[in-house]
């Protein structure tokens, strides 16, 4: 779990790889079972919509055998979401400076066709914005935070190997 541009979906890849596990990315998926980007749904249902669209998957995918599960960044809006993954499952939280953040997302050309700003300012603001909210709710779910700022991928999969035991 984590903001967006802080590595979920890469390293829960590397990570579902090394543990023999299957890997869900709840953005990507949402997006198979709508047939159309999160922007569209956001545009079509609001943000209710999508958070409501999000819970329900989150409650099936908790049902499925050990696997790697990459979250959207606000599932943990809801305390209900928050509750179901702490209670079910071992939480990292990855993080990375909101410039980071923003580098990777501007360097990412797929980011902005599929997913919406969040708040009314954008870029920079937005991204220190939803950290101040959603800071507080990752930590009370997290079993480990990792930076993800100076490290490769394969070195947050080794630092979450190393801390999980499970």
């Amino acid at each position: 779990m984590g903001l967006r541009g802080t590595g979920k979906s890469t390293v829960g890849r590397l990570l579902a790889e090394k543990r023999d596990m299957p890997f869900v990315d709840t953005d990507e998926r949402l997006e198979q079972l709508a047939g159309c980007s999160i922007a569209e749904i956001f545009a079509a249902e609001g943000e209710p919509g999508f958070r409501k669209r999000e819970s329900d998957l989150l409650t099936s995918l908790i049902t499925l055998p050990a696997s790697v599960i990459a979250s959207g960044g606000g599932i943990v809006i809801s305390a209900e979401n928050r509750e179901l993954l702490k209670s079910n499952g071992y939480c990292v939280w990855l993080t990375a400076s909101p410039e980071i953040i923003f580098q990777r997302l501007e360097s990412d050309p797929i980011t902005a066709a599929r997913r919406p700003s969040l708040t009314t300012y954008g870029g920079l603001d937005e991204i220190r914005q939803l950290q101040e909210v959603r800071e507080p709710l990752y930590r009370e779910i997290a079993n480990l935070q990792i930076a993800t700022d100076d490290k490769s991928p394969a070195e947050v999969v080794f630092a979450i190997l190393s801390a999980w035991t499970g």
